[in-house]
């Protein structure tokens, strides 16, 4: 059993993992993905927050999420992103009664500073180039750097190659 225990901070900034059950390949149409785009739209017009990344690939998908000051429930909100997608699709379900839609848990990383926010929002838009998807994160649809380009966080030619800023960083 894990001994692993949530950091929950109001008003905080993390980086979160995501990854389909067993792996499965669920976000490799745009059907999909379009579901995902309407459950995140649900979910912050309920219990607001501020993405400010994302990457989806057919099996995971990364993003960082800006909570409201006062709050720290990010766990609801995944919760609830999650069984918006569920109960749209048919599959079998374990003894819980939950669909074999997602991998039970998610994994979380509290930012601590410009530097730590800077590494995971580098993580997260070459990830698609680290899978073999793209030869740089310009060319993948199902992500936010284009939207970082247009705001000046990136040249558009970034990521051809790995950067040294996420040497070390292993979060699939």
């Amino acid at each position: 059993m894990s001994n692993y225990h949530r950091y929950y901070k109001k008003g905080g900034i993390y980086f979160f993992t995501v990854v389909t059950y067993k792996r499965q390949k669920l976000f490799d149409n745009g059907r999909f993905i379009e579901m995902l785009r309407k459950s995140f739209r649900a979910v912050m017009e309920k219990r607001p927050f501020v993405l400010d990344a994302i990457v989806v690939l057919p099996d995971h998908l990364h993003c960082i999420w800006q909570l409201p000051a006062g709050d720290d429930d990010y766990s609801t909100r995944w919760m609830l992103i999650k069984k918006n997608i569920s109960s749209a699709l048919k599959s079998n379900k374990n003894h819980r009664g939950e669909k074999f839609v997602w991998q039970r848990r998610f994994w979380e990383h509290w930012l601590r500073d410009d530097k730590d926010w800077r590494c995971h929002m580098d993580y997260i838009h070459y990830n698609p180039v680290k899978h073999g998807y793209v030869n740089k994160p310009l060319n993948w649809k199902y992500g936010s750097f284009r939207q970082a380009v247009s705001k000046g966080l990136y040249v558009e030619h970034w990521g051809a190659s790995a950067p040294s800023s996420i040497e070390g960083l292993h979060y699939e």
